[in-house]
């Protein structure tokens, strides 16, 4: 069977001990190159997960002609940069969440991808691989919670060291960024639209100028979703969906873990609650899986950049509606 073989742009603690790990159990890849600016840490990752190169440099990584496909889980400034670096050297792309630091920025990559359309490029969002998501947004299309009105979610942990990137502002440091944007992505994808219009309402750090805690509300016309993210906050997280004849909740949405099943809980009318488990996966493995197919077959991938570009939109405008204090149209 043909794979996809993948190189990987530096080795970050996502990409070492979650990605990679995923992609060598997939069925359609495997690592064969990664690249680190710390030569140390590069041969450490290569031992531990059984890669056969390790390139010194970002560009002779994008050089390697054994490289298929490229996976950049770089800080945020990172990305744009180095998804056209890729590209022009006639590579893959699967980049890490959030795709830019803000519309633009995202708007230009999706325009300069046109220009490769032999080539595969999309933002990983993961969690949309997950069987749990996937029975969760099939459930609101047949109608199991009747009509689809409302949404909230939750995302916090608790970060305060100076020196992460989490809370850099200037590379695109923020709860925002970092996790508010899956909370807005599981609002558009389960509306299955962009937002009307949004409100935001932010905390900001005052020693690192990040927004530390921040709430969004997002109107669909048909509905609202609203969430609450925040990188100084207990850890939690959890995504309820409510509809006019029932609800769903989703356990753990983001970072089900990859050993243990998975659950949501659906309730329709006033019936016994129903709790759905899913076999232990890991969505890592199942994201790769996706996408080396699209390589492999020439189809599109799952997730078209235009959804990042709308994603940015999303995030921009409500950082910008917590600036004025008043709702932005979309």
């Amino acid at each position: 069977m043909k794979k996809l073989h993948w190189g990987v742009l530096g080795a970050a603690r996502i990409a070492v001990n979650k990605v990679i790990p995923a992609l060598q159990r997939s069925q359609f890849g495997t690592v064969v190159a990664i690249a680190s600016r710390d030569a140390a840490k590069g041969a450490a990752a290569a031992r531990q997960h059984g890669i056969a190169r390790v390139h010194a440099s970002y560009e002779a990584l994008l050089a390697d002609p054994g490289v298929d496909a490229v996976y950049i889980p770089l800080p945020n400034h990172l990305h744009v940069p180095w998804s056209l670096k890729a590209l022009t050297a006639g590579k893959h792309v699967l980049c890490e969440k959030p795709i830019a630091l803000n519309a633009r920025e995202a708007a230009e990559l999706a325009e300069t991808a046109q220009r490769f359309p032999q080539l595969k490029i999309m933002e990983a969002f993961m969690y949309r691989f997950h069987p749990q998501w996937l029975r969760a947004r099939a459930i609101v299309a047949a109608g199991g919670i009747g009509e689809l009105r409302a949404m909230h979610s939750h995302f916090s942990y608790w970060n305060v060291d100076p020196a992460n990137v989490r809370n850099l502002a200037a590379i695109g440091g923020g709860a925002m960024m970092d996790i508010g944007c899956y909370c807005v992505s599981f609002a558009r994808w389960i509306f299955d639209a962009a937002p009307r219009r949004v409100l935001g309402v932010v905390d900001t750090d005052p020693n690192f100028g990040t927004d530390r805690l921040a709430s969004g509300l997002l109107d669909f016309g048909r509905g609202t979703a609203s969430f609450t993210c925040a990188t100084q906050l207990t850890p939690y997280q959890r995504a309820q969906i409510f509809g006019t004849e029932g609800r769903l909740e989703i356990e753990i949405p983001c970072n089900a873990p990859p050993d243990q099943p998975a659950r949501l809980w659906h309730q329709r009318n006033n019936a016994a609650v129903e709790e759905i488990t899913f076999p232990a996966c890991d969505q890592y493995t199942l994201q790769g899986d996706a996408f080396a197919r699209a390589v492999l077959d020439d189809t599109p991938v799952p997730t078209p950049l235009a959804d990042a570009v709308c994603n940015m939109r999303v995030i921009e405008s409500v950082l910008a509606s917590a600036r004025s204090g008043a709702w932005l149209a979309m």
